[in-house]
């Protein structure tokens, strides 16, 4: 009788401990739960599978640069760790420690890469095979390789990658890559959009890329040109819609206001073209993508993530005088460098397949006519401001001419 109460008692020990384990366990799974989608989540997962990582900023203020990936500011946030992590990390993709074959879309904020996509001078296609996803495979350059770190500090990092490409017309390049990132201040930003919102979180950052021919021969049009191009990819839901001001005017004189066709035409009810500002659906679920040429382009773009009361503003440098940008469609072009000087695109499944729930704002260069030893600069800037409704609606009055309710499809 004994020995059955000693059994029964160690067995109810047992289970105790188990249930005891069992709930600590769900308590852990809950919290990291809780955790997923702020900084301090994506900055301890990034931590495990990249050991050169760089945090720049201040305790509210920070971004995350990965030199693997090519410099690129994976993401950012403007309440210190426990805020909320503003760019689309593919996490499954980064812990496998693979590449994929025709892109690996880690994700990022902002990326550095080089037009042109598509056409008879992208560097994306071998020579002489059809413009088709099968074909189509981002250079190794800016997809897999290391950029190496110049000079880091408290609040910027500076990058360089040497590289060797050749376009679909047999033309070769070899150049000089530098890209070097900087946390704005507060009174920046305030400066740059012209006011300080009340109540309002704000980070911003801004990169300076550059492209030195370090070649013997003089780059040309007619054997083909490389442009800087600059995209982030941001987190999407039901609730963001991206905003692109344009230039208004006779569409005889400066041309078409948007291009809208890159992967078949948008549907209406995703696309809006309003007075001076054209309005395309973020929410992850339908691949489009839209673009300004030049004459039309405004150097600004913006997204409103109206569940998350959060305002993104996309500030970047336009060439007023060379218009000559390169032109990315998969096609062999009549016009190679009539292209967009801004670029806004939303995923969506393929397929049944997708990269993920992200939208992305893009800014590209002049195509870049270098002689030898000679560069092209592209300035790229990101802000975002989380904060109370009417804060953000005082800032794209200031910056738009409408409040914020107009910015939502």
């Amino acid at each position: 009788m004994n020995q059955f109460k000693l059994l029964f008692a160690l067995l109810l020990v047992v289970l105790i401990a188990c249930n005891t384990g069992s709930n600590q366990s769900e308590k852990n799974q809950a919290a990291m739960d809780n955790q997923k989608g702020s900084f301090q989540y994506d900055l301890d997962f990034l931590k495990q599978y990249h050991k050169d990582l760089i945090v720049l900023g201040t305790d509210n203020a920070q971004i995350i640069v990965l030199p693997q990936y090519q410099a690129r500011i994976m993401t950012s946030t403007a309440e210190g760790n426990a805020g909320a992590s503003f760019g689309w990390l593919n996490h499954e993709l980064i812990a496998s420690k693979k590449f994929s074959p025709h892109f690996s879309a880690f994700g990022g904020e902002e990326r550095f890469w080089i037009g042109p996509e598509g056409g008879q001078f992208s560097i994306y296609f071998k020579k002489g095979v059809p413009f088709n996803f099968d074909n189509w495979f981002v250079p190794k350059e800016i997809d897999t390789e290391k950029f190496e770190v110049i000079e880091v500090n408290k609040t910027s990092a500076s990058f360089e990658k040497t590289m060797h490409l050749q376009n679909y017309s047999g033309t070769d390049f070899d150049l000089k890559v530098n890209r070097n990132i900087q946390v704005l201040t507060d009174s920046t930003i305030y400066q740059l959009i012209g006011m300080a919102p009340k109540d309002t979180k704000i980070v911003g950052f801004e990169s300076n890329n550059s492209i030195t021919n370090t070649g013997k021969n003089t780059w040309t049009k007619q054997s083909g040109l490389l442009s800087i191009w600059i995209l982030s990819m941001l987190n999407a839901n039901e609730n963001t819609t991206i905003a692109l001001p344009y230039k208004k005017g006779d569409s005889t004189q400066i041309g078409k206001i948007v291009t809208d066709d890159y992967f078949g035409k948008v549907p209406a009810d995703r696309l809006q073209i309003k007075d001076g500002l054209i309005l395309l659906k973020a929410d992850g679920n339908h691949r489009s993508k839209i673009g300004i040429a030049p004459a039309r382009a405004i150097p600004m773009a913006a997204s409103y993530d109206a569940k998350n009361n959060l305002l993104t503003i996309a500030q970047f440098s336009i060439n007023e005088i060379d218009r000559d940008y390169v032109n990315g469609l998969w096609q062999i072009q009549k016009n190679p460098y009539s292209g967009d000087a801004v670029n806004a695109y939303n995923d969506g499944p393929i397929d049944g397949k997708q990269m993920g729930k992200f939208y992305e704002l893009e800014s590209s260069s002049p195509a870049a006519a270098l002689a030898p030893g000679a560069s092209m600069h592209h300035l790229h800037r990101t802000i975002h401001l989380k904060g109370p409704k009417q804060s953000l609606n005082e800032v794209t009055m200031k910056l738009f001419g409408v409040g914020v309710d107009t910015l939502v499809l």
